[in-house]
C-alpha cells in the first residue's frame, strides 16, 4: 500500500522546483490558492509600470507621434513575433489582434476559400462555444455544420465534401489534450483543411503547429499567457497559405497600403493580411509585460511541472475525497491530459462558490463540471494539497449545501 503523500513532501518537491523563482513575478493575495489561471491569468509585477509608461509618457507625451516613435502601428507583428515560439510557428506567422472569435472567423473565411466546391465545415459538440456560434455564423452563407460528438473518430464525419475541420487543442470541459499531429495529418489526408483553437494549451504546454503541418490557429492571451482580461488574441496562418488566404472583415489596417487611402481593398502581404481595424494599443502593454517573462522560460519544464502537479492533484482527490460524490472527468494518462483537473458533482457549483470563499479559486462549468487550472509559472506544490485539503472539507462537512452557495452569479 502506498503512503499517503503529505504536505511536507509537497513543500520538499516547491524546494526544488526549477521554475519557483517565477511565483514572484505576479500579483497573488497571501490567502488565495489560485486554481483558475486557465480563465484569467493573474497580474504580472511588472505590468503596472508598462501600463504607466504607455498611459503617461507614449499617449501622455508622444501622443499620436508614439505610433511611429513607440512602435504602437506594428504592435500587432512584433507581439505576434513574440508569441510565434510559444505555438511552435514562424515569427512571420502569428499576429495578435482582435478577440479569438474574430480571428476564428477570419480563419475559417480564409479556409473556405482555399477549399472551392466542398461544403462542409466540421465542429465538435462540446467545443467550447464560441468557435461553434463562429462555425454556425460562417456556414450561414452556403456551407454546412457538420458537428462531431464525444467519443466519435473524426474518421466518421470526414468525406470529400469537408473543406475545414475546426477543434480544440484541450477540451475545455475536461481538460483532454488531442494529438494535433495525428488529427491534422487525418484531415489533410481527407483533403481538408485544419484550424486548431489553442488557447487552453498555449503557455501550458509547448505547442507545435509548425511540425504538425497545422494550416490556421486561433489563441487567447489572457489565460495562461496572463495578458489581461480582455487581452487581444492572435491569429497563426501558415506562410503557404498567406498569398492566396482571403476574408471578408478587409478592414485597412490588413490593406497593403493603409495610408494611401485608396477606395479598393489589397490585401497586405503575408500575415498582416489577418488585421482589421485599429489596434487596442493600451491592452498590448500587460501583454509585453508578461511575453518578457515567458521570453526566459524552458517549455518543457513548464510541461514536465503541469504533468507532476496535475497528477498530484488526482492521487490527493484520490486519497483524500473518496466517498463524497465526486468523479474525476479528466484523463488518467498525463499524455492525454492539458494542464487542468476536472471533477464532477451533480452540485458542483455550489461546492466550487463555497471553495472560493474559503480562499481556494476555481470555476464551474455546466452541467456540472468542477474546473481547476494548474499554472506552473507561479503555483506551488503546496498550493495544490491546501486545495485538496479545503476540498475535502467542504464536502465532509456539507456547507456548500447551504442556501447563500446556490445563488448563481452572471459569471461561473
Amino acid at each position: 500500500m502506498a503512503t499517503p503523500t503529505t504536505r511536507l513532501d509537497c513543500a520538499e518537491l516547491d524546494k526544488h522546483d526549477p521554475l519557483a523563482a517565477i511565483r514572484e513575478e505576479f500579483t497573488l493575495p497571501d490567502d488565495i490558492v489560485y486554481l483558475d489561471g486557465n480563465s484569467l491569468g493573474p497580474l504580472p509585477c511588472a505590468a503596472r509600470a508598462r501600463v504607466r509608461e504607455m498611459v503617461d509618457v507614449e499617449w501622455g507625451e508622444g501622443l499620436i507621434r508614439s505610433w511611429n516613435d513607440a512602435g504602437w502601428y506594428d504592435k500587432p507583428r512584433t507581439l505576434g513575433a513574440r508569441i510565434a515560439p510559444l505555438v511552435g510557428a514562424r515569427p512571420d506567422e502569428v499576429v495578435v489582434c482582435d478577440s479569438t472569435s474574430i480571428n476564428l472567423f477570419k480563419v475559417l473565411s480564409a479556409a473556405l476559400r482555399l477549399r472551392p466546391g466542398r461544403s462542409i465545415v466540421v465542429a465538435e459538440a462540446g467545443g467550447f462555444p464560441t468557435d461553434l456560434y463562429i462555425v454556425e455564423g460562417a456556414t450561414s452563407t452556403g456551407y454546412r455544420r457538420k458537428l462531431l460528438y464525444d467519443g466519435q473518430d473524426l474518421a466518421e464525419v470526414l468525406d470529400d465534401d469537408v473543406a475545414v475541420v475546426v477543434l480544440g487543442h484541450v477540451d475545455y470541459r475536461t481538460g483532454r489534450l488531442r494529438d494535433m499531429a495525428r488529427l491534422t495529418d487525418q484531415v489533410h489526408r481527407a483533403g481538408a483543411l485544419m484550424i486548431w483553437d489553442v488557447c487552453h494549451s498555449v503557455g501550458a504546454l509547448p505547442v507545435r503547429l509548425g511540425d504538425c503541418g497545422v494550416d490556421f490557429a486561433v489563441g487567447c492571451t489572457y489565460k495562461y499567457l496572463n495578458g489581461g482580461p480582455g487581452a487581444p488574441a492572435f491569429a497563426f496562418a501558415a506562410q503557404r497559405h498567406q498569398d492566396d488566404a482571403r476574408h471578408p472583415l478587409s478592414g485597412w489596417h490588413g490593406h497593403a497600403d493603409p495610408f494611401a487611402f485608396s477606395q479598393e481593398y489589397r490585401p497586405a502581404p503575408g500575415i498582416s493580411r489577418f488585421l482589421v481595424g485599429t489596434p487596442p494599443v493600451l491592452s498590448y502593454a500587460p501583454l509585453e509585460s508578461s511575453l518578457d517573462i515567458w521570453s526566459r522560460v524552458d517549455l518543457n519544464w513548464v510541461r514536465a511541472k503541469s504533468v507532476a502537479m496535475t497528477s498530484l492533484f488526482l492521487t490527493l482527490v484520490e486519497q483524500e475525497c473518496v466517498g463524497h460524490g465526486v468523479e474525476i472527468a479528466s484523463p488518467r494518462y498525463p499524455e492525454e491530459r492539458g494542464s487542468q483537473v476536472s471533477l464532477r458533482h451533480p452540485d458542483g457549483y455550489r461546492i466550487v462558490q463555497a471553495l472560493i470563499e474559503r480562499g481556494v479559486i476555481g470555476d464551474f462549468r455546466t452541467p456540472d463540471v468542477l474546473r481547476f487550472g494548474f499554472t506552473p509559472l507561479y503555483l506551488r506544490y503546496v498550493d495544490v494539497w491546501d486545495a485538496v485539503a479545503q476540498l475535502r472539507d467542504v464536502l465532509e462537512s456539507g456547507i456548500w449545501q447551504e442556501e447563500r452557495f446556490g445563488a448563481r452569479a452572471s459569471v461561473t
